[in-house]
């Protein structure tokens, strides 16, 4: 998407009264989870330099909140849980968070309110399948990214050119969050041990850990800093996006594990099967 400005564009032409903006760990935190998949051309603006521009200056102002909402899969469901949990702002730390990493706020947004969102956004989109997307609402899932990886994504066609099960898994795999621990920092990138997603023609689990190797930091860009040996971290496709604590790696953990079991054991039609089977 083109005309929207960059950090330094935004403030030269329209600077937020003072006290408008949103604390800038919100919407920081999104950009280092949204910027990955944005920079490969699969979500978001196409002008993935504008939001690269904001990872580098660390600075918060309308630019980049015209940004985020130009998010058409990740926006709506910032506002979901920001409308079901009482918050004013989408980009509030406490609702980017619960939707990339995970928290009890998950919890509290009532089930009507996640129906109803997943019926505006995809009932058309889906057409007859919709009711096989809408199981995964009822079976409790809920607004975290794995459920738009493992429960939405199969059923809206972002899967369906990838037929063969081995590259499907593989996207996947790589645009769930995942977690890993860093082993050694080489320069800007960092050996990761991860545990991958598998399949074994009907159930999907996560495997043994394995080494794999992540971007730090490319051509001046860096999403996560600090990072050294022994750190757990969370990685968005090739990209290491922060340090996780241990109350976000365990978050983190149980809200993909429950979407791998809705999925697996809990749904009558799961998405995942129409796609890897």
């Amino acid at each position: 998407m083109t005309g929207i400005p960059g950090p330094t564009q935004a403030r030269a032409q329209a600077p937020p009264p003072t006290g408008t903006m949103p604390d800038t760990s919100g919407p920081l935190m999104f950009v280092r989870y949204a910027y990955p998949p944005n920079s490969l051309g699969y979500c978001g603006p196409a002008d993935f330099a504008a939001l690269r521009e904001y990872a580098v200056a660390g600075v918060v102002d309308h630019g980049l909140v015209q940004l985020a909402q130009a998010f058409a899969g990740a926006w709506p469901y910032l506002e979901l849980i920001a409308h079901g949990c009482g918050i004013a702002d989408p980009l509030d730390r406490r609702v980017v968070e619960a939707y990339w990493v995970g928290s009890g706020l998950l919890d509290a947004i009532p089930v009507t309110e996640i129906g109803d969102s997943m019926r505006e956004r995809f009932r058309r989109r889906v057409g007859s399948d919709f009711p096989f997307l809408a199981e995964g609402v009822l079976a409790g899932g809920v607004p975290h990214h794995s459920f738009a990886v493992f429960c939405v994504y199969p059923w809206t066609g972002l899967l369906r050119d990838d037929r063969k099960a081995k590259h499907a898994l593989m996207v996947l795999d790589r645009c769930r969050i995942r977690w890993g621990r860093v082993t050694a920092v080489l320069g800007d990138q960092a050996a990761v041990e991860c545990r991958p997603l598998c399949w074994d023609g009907r159930l999907l689990s996560l495997g043994e850990p394995a080494a794999e190797t992540a971007r730090l930091a490319l051509d001046g860009t860096t999403l996560a800093r600090g990072v050294g040996p022994g750190d757990w971290v969370s990685l968005h496709w090739d990209w290491i996006c922060d340090r996780l604590t241990e109350r976000q790696l365990r978050a983190l953990r149980g809200f993909t594990l429950r979407h791998l079991d809705l999925v697996n054991h809990r749904v009558e039609h799961p998405g995942t099967l129409a796609v890897l089977g």
